[in-house]
């Protein structure tokens, strides 16, 4: 496969236990369809916590290195990422570094979930407090 970027050879390699192909130029990466998600496990592997992937969708400026289809961009998980996938389920391309800021977006994934669950957990306790506190007050 050619990089859809520096159209020179990828390169098979291991990176994070997942087998990937990486352009020696650019170093941005190919991950296959379900590799993206191997790659977020590494940080965060709870698939229904995680929310919807793709957000802004539109025409991206590069092809699928596997069947040569012009591929689409979209915002990763809502955030200002832009990721490209191919439309046939090929896989997607990360430009440099895109791959850690994937794995720094899982970790603060987890830390928002744990503030939003403690921050429930208060106001549940506020609420229980004012209940017994004010008969009446609550029904």
């Amino acid at each position: 496969m050619e990089c859809p970027r520096c159209h020179v050879d990828l390169k098979v390699e291991q990176h994070k236990g997942i087998e990937i192909d990486r352009c020696p130029r650019c170093e941005g990466l190919w991950l296959d369809h379900p590799e993206l998600d191997q790659l977020e496990d590494t940080a965060f592997d709870k698939d229904n916590l995680k929310g919807m992937m793709e957000y802004n969708p539109r025409p991206s400026d590069i092809n699928c290195p596997k069947c040569g289809a012009r591929m689409t961009t979209f915002n990763y998980r809502a955030y200002n990422l832009p990721i490209d996938t191919c439309n046939e389920e090929h896989g997607y391309w990360l430009d440099k570094g895109e791959d850690k800021k994937v794995i720094e977006l899982m970790k603060q994934r987890i830390k928002d979930l744990s503030r939003s669950t403690k921050a429930e957990a208060d106001w549940y306790g506020f609420l229980s407090k004012l209940k017994r506190g004010k008969k009446g007050w609550f029904r």
